[in-house]
């Protein structure tokens, strides 16, 4: 596929390392040569200087055949004019714009080929706000993503000393929940990837990976670890666009608080929010944590755009007692390196966006796409589409199918029904298929399994 993307920033950038190691055709535009010439020297890419939305660019970089136009620059004007020209002068099939600004994204009508022609809108501050919202929903998880509309939950935890599954097989989860259907579907082990079977032993500290239906998801976590009590306070220091749409999104739910350094942004606040108490400060203000009685919070989030801020006042809540901390970190480079210590979770943006954008760029009937451990693995939902002459999984039992390796399929969701995947089970026309990746050189071979086919050779 012949990709254009607009911005070499860190959307941009972790985009293009995606798609160039699954042999895309991937041109990358920006005013910055220097970053640029890093790209280039990485990855097997073209790159081209210049302003995104300048027609004489855009065909410098071909857009001329272009089959899709991805524009994550950092202006949302920039990426609009962009997708206006790419439709107006080379009639580019697939336009992709990130846009940020609330402003545009609650205008009804302006993104049609009638106004601003944008076939898919990519929202970071939305796709953020919903998978916090979803950490803080389930207590002691490091990572909750949905499948089907949220029919079929994957949760990702670590197995703690006394969860009653550790250092038992994975065949005993049957035997421990008999009437609750899930399936482990990867673990790492030391930030290596095993690939679980019957047998394998779940030790303490591995993260685990698995599936089930929504309704069973805490059941399976109190297997592995002991159950966290529900959060009821939290703490969110930053009120920007994702503080702001997550205190709106939790406050009928939980007693929350903002602390925002800026007193324009905190007069916004409180008048738009309802229950969130809105307090003007720093949040590495010692003095301040205390007197809002840190230790007392169930979560606190550093929502702020600067990272070092963010590690800082994660630092100081939990050493003033806050229970569970979670950090905002736009700097992939520094993810791996706060996670897991005082910082119980650290949340890239980044990946949480490319997650969103993949899953309009791979090939096949893919519905959604998301990273796993910070861009290790992936997890994949794809519908089966055809009959059994032209699908190559279509009226196949699972351990009949040429899975690539290091790929499994966790579930099955069949109209309303989530169906945990075993090794007779069969896949119909229509079938959501979630597949795990823990090899990403094998997802061409992945999308391949769902392509329609005139015939098989």
């Amino acid at each position: 596929m012949k990709i254009i993307i607009l911005g070499a920033g860190q959307v941009g950038g972790t985009l293009a390392e995606h798609l160039a190691s699954e042999a895309n055709d991937i041109t990358v535009v920006d005013t910055d040569g220097d970053r640029l010439r890093d790209l280039g020297d990485r990855l097997d890419i073209r790159t081209v200087q210049g302003r995104a939305s300048f027609p004489t660019v855009l065909r410098q970089a071909g857009a001329d055949d272009a089959d899709m136009l991805v524009a994550v620059t950092n202006s949302d004007e920039t990426n609009m004019v962009a997708c206006q020209v790419a439709y107006t002068l080379f009639h580019t099939p697939t336009k992709i714009a990130r846009v940020r600004e609330s402003a545009y994204l609650t205008r009804a009508g302006l993104f049609d080929n009638e106004a601003i022609p944008v076939d898919v809108l990519i929202s970071p501050e939305q796709v953020v706000t919903h998978y916090i919202k979803r950490l803080i929903e389930h207590p002691g998880a490091l990572q909750v993503i949905d499948f089907a509309e949220g029919k079929a939950q994957l949760v990702a935890v670590k197995a703690y000393y006394g969860g009653p599954l550790v250092g038992q097989q994975l065949r005993q989860i049957r035997a421990h929940m008999p009437n609750v259907d899930t399936r482990v579907a990867a673990i790492f082990r030391r930030d290596r990837p095993i690939l679980p079977q019957g047998d394998t032993v779940i030790e303490a500290d591995d993260e685990v990976f698995f599936i089930a239906a929504k309704a069973h998801i805490r059941a399976v976590m109190g297997e592995l670890r002991r159950i966290d009590e529900t959060n009821k306070r939290v703490v969110i220091a930053g009120g920007g666009q994702i503080g702001e749409r997550l205190a709106e999104a939790i406050e009928s739910r939980y007693q929350v608080k903002i602390i925002e350094m800026n007193p324009a942004r905190c007069r916004h606040l409180s008048d738009t929010l309802e229950s969130t108490v809105v307090l003007q400060g720093s949040a590495s203000d010692r003095d301040l944590m205390l007197e809002e009685n840190i230790a007392e919070a169930d979560i606190f989030l550093a929502l702020t755009n600067d990272d070092e801020a963010n590690i800082m006042s994660s630092l100081l809540a939990k050493r003033l007692g806050a229970r569970k901390v979670m950090t905002i970190i736009n700097n992939p480079a520094y993810v791996d390196l706060v996670q897991g210590g005082e910082i119980d979770i650290a949340i890239s943006p980044q990946l949480a966006t490319i997650g969103t954008l993949l899953a309009h760029v791979r090939r096949g009937d893919i519905v959604s796409v998301h990273s796993l451990r910070r861009g290790a693995a992936e997890a994949i939902e794809a519908i089966a589409h055809g009959d059994s002459k032209s699908s190559k999984v279509i009226g196949k039992a699972i351990e009949d199918i040429a899975l690539p390796p290091g790929t499994t399929i966790g579930a099955i969701i069949r109209d309303e029904e989530v169906l945990i995947a075993h090794d007779d089970t069969v896949i119909e026309a229509g079938d959501h298929v979630i597949l795990f990746v823990v090899d990403k050189k094998y997802i061409r071979d992945v999308e391949k399994l769902f392509h329609v086919g005139l015939s098989f050779f």
